[in-house]
């Protein structure tokens, strides 16, 4: 990785390549460290344009060190249908309520002047999220049940803590509110896996062969499952 020397501090940064953009920009995020953006130049180019912003990025590291792993704050990286997005935090005097907003390549989350709370954001998250789980969730499941003919009773989304899904034996689907974060390839996976339960109760040869005739790379699939974080 390229470093510059600015006084007695190290910058150690990584140059990504976007032709598209017009100038060259540095980004400082927890967990991808300093980036600079734009146009392929020269290392020398470069170095100049990472000392001529030393100072504001040094401070930049210094803020988001301070950052728990929990936070969420501007820097921070939040992970949604299998990719981290940026987040942005704004303030907003005329607010009542917290604001998330997607704009496919960022969270922008907009809160009351007088409002600073951690718990209350994460708890605004989740709600967000619980309401984002059934809007794309519930037509990818019905579609499968369709495709499969394997029917369920209900969906439904919770908190769960060590599963990504259930399925009751009234055929009733429990999808983890921690779904949505992972990829449709998983989250497709998940579906239906749960709905061959609907059929096949346990774990038996059985229920592994009825699996592989809808996902022949349940294997794989099931692998990537147990590697991600619940």
């Amino acid at each position: 990785m390229p470093s510059v020397q600015y006084g007695h501090k190290t910058i150690e940064y990584s140059f990504l390549k976007k032709e598209e953009l017009k100038s060259h920009y540095i980004t400082v995020a927890k967990g991808d460290g300093v980036i600079l953006k734009g146009k392929n130049i020269s290392d020398e180019l470069a170095e100049t344009l990472i000392l001529k912003k030393a100072k504001w990025i040094l401070d930049k590291l210094e803020l988001v060190s301070s950052i728990g792993d929990e936070d969420i704050v501007t820097g921070s990286r939040i992970q949604y249908l299998g990719r981290k997005y940026y987040v942005q935090i704004l303030r907003n005097d005329d607010l009542k309520d917290i604001n998330i907003d997607f704009t496919e390549s960022k969270f922008r989350i907009t809160l009351p002047q007088s409002l600073n709370n951690q718990s209350e954001l994460k708890h605004s998250f989740e709600e967000y999220f619980r309401t984002k789980a059934l809007e794309k969730i519930k037509p990818r499941i019905k579609k499968w049940a369709k495709e499969t003919g394997l029917n369920y009773t209900e969906l439904k989304i919770r908190k769960l803590e060590k599963r990504w899904g259930s399925c009751t034996p009234e055929n009733t689907i429990i999808i983890n509110i921690d779904a949505i974060k992972l990829p449709y390839s998983l989250i497709d996976y998940l579906l239906v896996h749960e709905l061959v339960h609907t059929k096949i109760k346990n774990h038996s040869k059985e229920f592994w062969a009825e699996l592989s005739k809808h996902i022949p790379n349940w294997k794989e699939l099931d692998e990537k499952m147990y590697g991600m974080k619940l």
